[in-house]
């Protein structure tokens, strides 16, 4: 006997009406785990932003908090954060941008973009830049402490330039590199003719329509709904959203938004930016680190089945974790300067695989 045809429709409604109530259950529980799990970082304080993505899809994409808390300004999924280390990424895919347009080659020596640099950086390649196994010298350790005057990109060129000296031979060991990251982003000016905010806005921001976020220049250009970073000092909220290095680009300066961000991740699962062999490349474990857990690859930290990337500077702490074989991912921005956010973006990414 066949089943009449209003029947059968009525069934399959209700199937489909099931299987969304369950839908429906499941990103209401997901999304009440993550607000217990941000409690800290809500209401009238510094705050963060939260996007976990499965699939291409935003699963949860939530801020909580202020952005400015002097203005009590809420903080919302457009809110730009300055990304710290987590900018490496972007700098490590504008380089291979060139390599891929054969504008330059990973093994260059960095002395041939950069030929102020001195003679102890002879062997110093462009890949070493990438994975931290170059040796130079921190920046940071050799600038002028009792000075207030921010330096740049070309500053640590300068600093390096009168440091005739590696911390070990160039490839022969890792150790985290600020100094070479800010090298980088000159050697995309070079190798471009552009000055390194304009090339990430024309070949990245704007093909993705990363609309909001920016290389952030002091009196060059301005971070579209800004958030400040703040510290908790002696009882009470304190704005600490710059220091001497922030306007240090190639390490760290980009400003962007859990929004922005998204548009991000789904470039680095197809081909519109960079092509697969080259994003094979930024992926693929490169050097052991100080962390035995942790390999680096080329702006990405690689720990079994993840990429991620941390990034702390003063008044902000944010993370970006990826686990690309589950098409999952989860960042978290915050707005102050404690604590360290990769156990709760772990935690996180621990609640959506249960969902």
């Amino acid at each position: 006997m066949r089943t009449p045809a209003w029947l059968l429709g009525s069934v399959l409604l209700l199937a489909g009406c099931a299987t969304g109530d369950h839908t429906m259950r499941q990103h209401t529980t997901l999304q009440e785990g993550i607000d217990a799990l941000m409690r800290d970082y809500d209401g009238q304080a510094p705050g963060a932003s939260v996007l976990v993505l499965r699939d291409g899809q935003a699963l949860v994409q939530r801020s909580y908090g202020l952005a400015d808390f002097e203005s009590n300004i809420a903080a919302n999924p457009d809110s730009n954060y300055r990304l710290a280390s987590v900018s490496k990424q972007f700098t490590a895919a504008a380089i291979l941008l060139l390599a891929q347009d054969g504008r330059l080659r990973l093994d260059d020596p960095a002395r041939r973009w950069l030929p102020e640099l001195p003679a102890a950086a002879d062997a110093v390649t462009i890949r070493q830049l990438l994975t931290h196994t170059a040796g130079l010298i921190d920046y940071e350790d050799v600038m002028d402490p009792a000075s207030e005057v921010q330096v740049h990109d070309a500053d640590v060129l300068r600093l390096l330039s009168s440091q005739d000296r590696t911390y070990f031979a160039p490839g022969s060991d890792y150790r985290y590199s600020n100094s070479g990251y800010a090298l980088l982003a000159l050697i995309v000016e070079r190798a471009s003719g552009q000055r390194y905010a304009t090339f990430l806005h024309d070949r990245i921001f704007t093909p993705l329509g990363m609309t909001g976020t920016v290389a952030y220049e002091s009196g060059i250009s301005e971070v579209a709904r800004r958030t400040y970073g703040y510290s908790f000092e002696h009882g009470r909220w304190k704005r600490t959203d710059q220091s001497s290095t922030s306007a240090v680009l190639g390490d760290g300066g980009i400003y962007s938004s859990i929004a922005d961000l998204a548009k991000w991740d789904a470039a680095l699962y197809d081909e519109r930016l960079l092509r697969s062999e080259w994003l094979a490349r930024a992926f693929t474990p490169a050097t052991a680190t100080d962390d035995p857990d942790v390999r680096y690859g080329y702006g990405w930290r690689i720990t079994g089945e993840t990429l991620w990337h941390s990034g702390e500077t003063i008044g902000f702490r944010n993370v970006i974790v990826r686990y690309p074989q589950r098409h999952l991912t989860v960042v978290v921005l915050t707005n102050r300067d404690d604590p360290e956010p990769y156990g709760l973006a772990r935690q996180i990414a621990a609640l959506a695989m249960t969902r």
